[in-house]
């Protein structure tokens, strides 16, 4: 990645001059010689001594290196600067031609010519090619999936209740906030207990640049980040606009990232993360098992807040600050998807189900309900009957 020139990430290989006219030339030093620069096969140079560069056209690039490095630091040369002696140095033109000007006692030695590549631009390490599924899904007690295998990678995320896992011959029971990770063609399936009618988020992507190996057969603790990402994402879906599609692929990428980093981190840092008890994340968390597992009950923020034993208002700037929510609204939104539930039950009526759910009144519930899903409760009983 091409970096900004400044004197603390260049004092290795230089000095960066004053953008001032009598800054382009040493004091007392050699007029400058014109250099024409062309894409193709380059100069790379080592200074005999200090050397002063300076770019005149055109968007041209300084490749910098120590004699012994590896690897080159690429900095946007639009600043004089001089470098010190024996520095490895390469000036790349961005467009088709650029001039730059190089002043020094001695020429800088030419060690060689090479055509240069793209290492200086930053390019994706994994790439979401395609997403073929995104489902938020609403399963009636004890369903069983029977299983299948596709050419995609799917993701599932339990977002209430509990889900059992099967793959490759472990059956892993998924609680709320936990991820599975199907690889391409993994056959698996997935069931839920008697009594449990879990809600799930299922993605099933095409990746590219790295593959998912590290997080198969593996039950993850999903991320505060990444629950909040999910969140973002069926918020997206929802909107649906000419740019949804956009930034749920590059939201669902962020995920995927964020739990390789999380599989790929030191023992350490994992360790210390597993003991972070009484973190913000482990707060929320405990927030929403504590509502999805009272949903049916009258709840309010101050009683939450004290059944995870923080203040109402730090229980809603944490809601405010990972999920972009209150913890008002969050509990608003868990009730009517319980809600959804009781309706394909078809045990209570309308009325029943609102005070269930401690609604004011059933008026006030079909109003929520129908600003949250788009149809009336009447026209969802009529579709899942």
């Amino acid at each position: 990645m091409i970096r900004n020139l400044n004197p603390m990430s260049f004092q290795d290989f230089g000095t960066i001059l004053p953008e001032k006219p009598d800054s382009t030339l040493l004091p007392d030093g050699p007029a400058p010689r014109h250099l024409v620069l062309l894409q193709g096969e380059l100069p790379v140079y080592r200074s005999v001594c200090q050397t002063r560069l300076y770019s005149r056209s055109g968007m041209t690039v300084l490749a910098v290196k120590a004699e012994n490095a590896d690897e080159f630091h690429h900095y946007y040369l639009d600043k004089p600067l001089v470098l010190k002696a024996g520095v490895i140095f390469c000036l790349v033109p961005l467009a088709a031609e650029t001039s730059a000007e190089m002043a020094c006692d001695t020429e800088p030695e030419i060690i060689h010519r090479c055509h240069w590549d793209e290492s200086m631009q930053l390019h994706h390490r994994i790439r979401v090619e395609s997403l073929y599924t995104f489902f938020y899904q609403e399963k009636e007690q004890g369903f069983v999936f029977p299983g299948e295998s596709h050419p995609m990678a799917e993701l599932t995320y339990v977002d209430q209740g509990c889900l059992h896992s099967v793959a490759d011959g472990q059956d892993l029971l998924l609680e709320q906030g936990d991820i599975m990770i199907y690889t391409p063609d993994q056959w698996h399936m997935q069931y839920a207990d008697i009594g449990v009618a879990p809600r799930f988020v299922t993605i099933s992507f095409e990746l590219s640049g790295h593959d998912l190996n590290c997080l198969k057969n593996r039950k993850i603790s999903a991320p505060q980040q990444v629950v909040t990402l999910l969140q973002m994402m069926l918020r997206e879906q929802e909107r649906s606009d000419d740019f949804s599609g956009d930034m749920i692929i590059s939201m669902l990428c962020q995920v995927l990232v964020m739990l390789l980093r999380q599989a790929e981190a030191p023992s350490a840092v994992r360790l210390k993360a597993s003991n972070s008890l009484h973190s913000d994340n482990e707060i929320i968390r405990r927030a929403q098992q504590y509502i999805s597992v009272h949903v049916r009950e009258k709840l309010t923020v101050p009683l939450v807040a004290k059944a995870v034993q923080v203040s109402p208002s730090y229980l809603t700037a944490l809601f405010h600050k990972n999920l972009q929510i209150s913890p008002g609204e969050y509990i608003r939104r868990v009730k009517l998807q319980e809600s959804k539930q009781m309706i394909r039950e078809n045990a209570l009526t309308f009325t029943e189900i609102a005070a269930a759910l401690h609604y004011s009144t059933v008026h006030h519930f079909s109003r929520q309900f129908k600003e949250k899903f788009g149809i009336t409760p009447t026209e969802y009983a009529k579709s899942v009957r």
